[in-house]
């Protein structure tokens, strides 16, 4: 971006723009590996959150500059391990459980792989919220500055309704010690990750805002997260058709029993009706932002 007129430049990295679809397909491949292979949980969150990772680093340096990407890797790093660790020892804000050893070491009560997680898909969240609101320009103009960080936890919160029931109940990567309404997860549980993700993102418009950002208007700059956010639909609605599990887990910690299909069916249910329509309209607004770049009304 042009730092005195605030308009975007186009890149002469032309390996910017291959090296995210390369990273993207990564990400979708992960994903899919994992649901069709049923590779272990270290193996398969190791993979996913590691292609994430690069695809948050390199696209947002693109948007941000290296400064700002690693402010928001570093806040979102900071503040989730905080919660997580929090709510495990104290039960808020998500309520009372323990991470298993599925997922491979800890930080702290906390396995190493959560933290990249939440980055790489907050990453994503947050550039699916900017499409969605028309911000081309990323200086969070206006009311961007407070609407965009709302938008984006909502949208981060859709995915956790897909995942959560699915790797606590039937995985056990993680344990919910008083079991939940919902296939085995609290409510709260969902509460607490809107407060966690929304702290995150609005420390980061925070800061965006006072700055110019880098934007660079390298190709396929909208379709590469757009593609890689295809990888969380896939992925329950692929575990709906190829599960492989018996008709009924274990009973949760208070002895409730859930059936599987029950809870992938709602998981793929619940994508269909959440970040399936969250990302349509990314797309079609990414289409009116191709053909004719105007400002949201509320820039």
């Amino acid at each position: 971006m042009n730092l005195r007129t605030g308009t975007a430049q186009y890149s002469t990295h032309g390996w910017m723009s291959p090296l995210l679809w390369v990273v993207a397909a990564a990400s979708v491949t992960s994903h899919v590996a994992t649901v069709v292979l049923h590779l272990p949980q270290g193996v398969g969150g190791a993979m996913m959150a590691s292609s994430l990772t690069l695809f948050g680093l390199l696209h947002g340096a693109s948007t941000y500059g290296w400064r700002g990407i690693l402010f928001f890797l570093v806040v979102c790093l900071g503040v989730s391990n905080a919660f997580e660790n929090l709510s495990i020892m104290t039960g808020f804000p998500f309520g009372w459980y323990h991470y298993s050893n599925a997922i491979g070491p800890k930080l702290f009560l906390v396995p190493l792989l959560i933290g990249p997680a939440y980055f790489g898909m907050g990453y994503l969240s947050w550039t699916l919220a900017r499409t969605i609101l028309s911000d081309e320009d990323t200086r969070l103009a206006g009311l961007l500055w407070f609407v965009t960080p709302v938008i984006a936890s909502f949208i981060m919160v859709s995915w956790d309704l897909t995942i959560d029931p699915m790797m606590s109940t039937i995985n056990g990567s993680w344990v919910w010690h008083n079991g939940g309404s919902y296939f085995g997860v609290p409510v709260s549980n969902f509460l607490g990750w809107y407060l966690t993700v929304y702290v995150f993102f609005q420390c980061f418009a925070l800061f965006a805002r006072r700055r110019f950002a880098t934007y660079t208007k390298i190709p396929g700059y909208w379709a590469t997260p757009l593609f890689a956010y295809t990888s969380i639909i896939m992925a329950p609605i692929l575990g709906l058709l190829l599960g492989s599990e018996p008709a009924t887990v274990l009973a949760d910690p208070v002895g409730h029993p859930w059936q599987v299909q029950d809870i992938r069916s709602v998981a793929a249910l619940v994508c269909l009706f959440t970040a399936l329509p969250f990302w349509l309209l990314a797309v079609f607004k990414a289409g009116g932002i191709a053909r004719d770049p105007q400002k949201s009304p509320l820039h």
